[in-house]
């Protein structure tokens, strides 16, 4: 990675496995600082070549002690790089500084009163001299290294933030990143600007300055192929490469006939009419559609999706002509692996990887949003003047309705379940809780049940909801919608969608549940 005034201010976090990895680097972002993740076991000239001005090491879910925990060098510590260990970090700055960790009569699970002592460097952006703090740790600190004191206690431990007296070296036994710590972010923010004394220069305005230079450089005069979702990666993707090479971009949009009711027509309004962006629209409807015909079990839906996906695409590029780049929304969560503890991985996931598509077109890959996270890619559409109603997008399944159409799909139920679709979306949008949650979306069941609609008996689809809260997909919570807007959409839906008489909620959360049904 090249120097610039962007990537001056760089963090450096070594992942050993923990659940919060990558919050920890998502509240450093949030800062303003840049910052990666990286395997604990990363070279230390490795370290020098990348340059941190501050290293964090996380949490995991191993003891110091036991016979394969992971463990560093103790070099670190001598490179005159400010340090911070969080939970199982400072637990390991404790271990190989000499000082002595042993397991917790009791795991300190949940909410702990923070007494901070020493209200300077890590501290110096708290007002207060206690507050809440989130412990999950099974291991406790029974004696500091030399060197060493303590600047914060809980009732439960002497030792729950500890400092070096001669190095910036710092240790939690809480988690700071996340939400629970409801200060953590002033902490782990006084960490880059008082202890690595940062200014905190990483913004996105300079992001898409610098992206719009590199991108022209990479390209120059060679066509670039966009597949276009209409989601907020690859719609951010394009706008932003388009800002860069304008006319050498073509952007392929193929309308399975499975996407959200009108989605093509908002799409083409949106990148065609709105960016000038060199837009193709295919209608596919029909060979999905047949393809899809008699179709119940799920991996195969999705199968046959992804393959018809190809297919068109490949056949719609080839009209083209020569192309050299395929330009993709991959984000910085889909460079690294969900769990990096065995080392960040360059592998993107299927999903993003258009099925295969540069293997087997010979195309490089240009992703301009890889350093992002999702947050920050959401800045990014709106200063190049992206609309909210795609910027803030609930995600959407790749193979799209197919997956919430239990059983076979046919032309009737979507349109059926198109129809429940868009009030979902209206009345969650016209209550603001669309803009609270992760997604909100109705599955259409393969049954039916009796219903009274005037004086006739009706046997007609039934329709679930599912509304849940996540972070980044990977656990979600049913949410505790306000009665009065469940009542709404089920009075909108059964009055107004033909072929449905009945609504439930679903109130199952992930694990062990999923968030799509198929």
């Amino acid at each position: 990675m090249k120097e610039d005034n962007l990537h001056r201010e760089r963090i450096l976090i070594l992942d050993f496995g923990s659940q919060y990895t990558q919050l920890i680097a998502r509240r450093v972002r949030e800062s303003k600082v840049y910052c990666e993740i990286v395997t604990y076991s990363i070279k230390i000239d490795e370290i020098k070549q990348f340059k941190p001005r501050g290293i964090i090491l996380s949490g995991g879910p191993k003891s110091v002690y036991d016979s394969d925990a992971p463990l560093i060098s103790r070099e670190i510590f001598e490179l005159g790089i400010p340090v911070l260990g969080i939970c199982y970090g400072m637990q390991l700055i404790t271990h190989l500084l000499g000082g002595r960790v042993a397991r917790a009569r009791e795991r300190e699970y949940g909410f702990a009163n923070l007494k901070i002592l020493d209200n300077e460097d890590i501290f110096s952006f708290i007002m207060e001299d206690e507050i809440p703090v989130w412990m999950s740790h099974g291991d406790r600190i029974e004696k500091l290294p030399n060197e060493f004191k303590s600047i914060a206690k809980t009732s439960n431990s002497p030792y729950a933030a500890i400092k070096s007296k001669g190095k910036n070296i710092f240790g939690v036994q809480f988690h700071p990143e996340v939400y629970h710590t409801p200060q953590g972010k002033e902490i782990i923010k006084a960490f880059l600007y008082k202890v690595c004394g940062l200014k905190g220069l990483w913004d996105m305005h300079s992001f898409i300055e610098r992206s719009i230079v590199d991108i022209k450089k990479i390209v120059r005069d060679k066509k670039v192929l966009c597949a276009l979702s209409g989601g907020v990666d690859s719609s951010v993707a394009a706008v932003l490469i388009n800002k860069a090479i304008g006319k050498n971009l073509f952007c392929i949009f193929v309308d399975n006939g499975l996407l959200r009711k009108n989605e093509a027509k908002h799409v083409e309004r949106c990148f065609r009419d709105n960016f000038n962006i060199n837009l193709k629209v295919v209608d596919a409807k029909k060979v999905f559609l047949q393809r899809l015909k008699g179709v119940i079990d799920p991996e195969r839906k999705r199968k046959i999706i992804g393959h018809t996906f190809i297919e068109v695409f490949e056949e719609e590029a080839k009209k083209i002509g020569k192309v050299d780049f395929l330009a993709q929304g991959t984000l910085y969560p889909d460079v690294i692996e969900s769990v990096s503890f065995k080392g960040p991985s360059a592998v993107i996931k299927s999903h993003h990887n258009v099925g295969g598509l540069p293997e087997k077109m010979k195309l490089k890959l240009l992703e301009p949003l890889r350093e992002l996270f999702k947050d920050e890619v959401r800045e990014v559409g709106r200063q190049l003047g992206i609309t909210d109603d795609i910027i803030l997008r609930q995600p959407f399944p790749g193979p799209g309705l197919a997956v919430r159409i239990l059983g076979e799909v046919t032309e009737e139920k979507i349109k059926i379940l198109q129809d429940v679709d868009e009030i979902v979306e209206e009345e969650m949008k016209k209550s603001g809780y669309y803009w609270k949650v992760w997604q909100s979306f109705p599955v259409l069941l393969p049954i039916k049940t009796v219903g009274v609609m005037g004086d006739e008996r009706t046997y007609d689809n039934v329709v679930a909801l599912r509304i849940v809260d996540s972070m980044d997909g990977m656990t979600a919570d049913w949410v505790r919608l306000p009665y009065d807007i469940l009542a709404e959409i089920s009075r909108r839906v059964i009055n107004e969608v033909k072929g449905v008489n009945r609504v439930v909620y679903d109130i199952s959360s992930k694990p062990p549940s999923t968030i799509e049904w198929e």
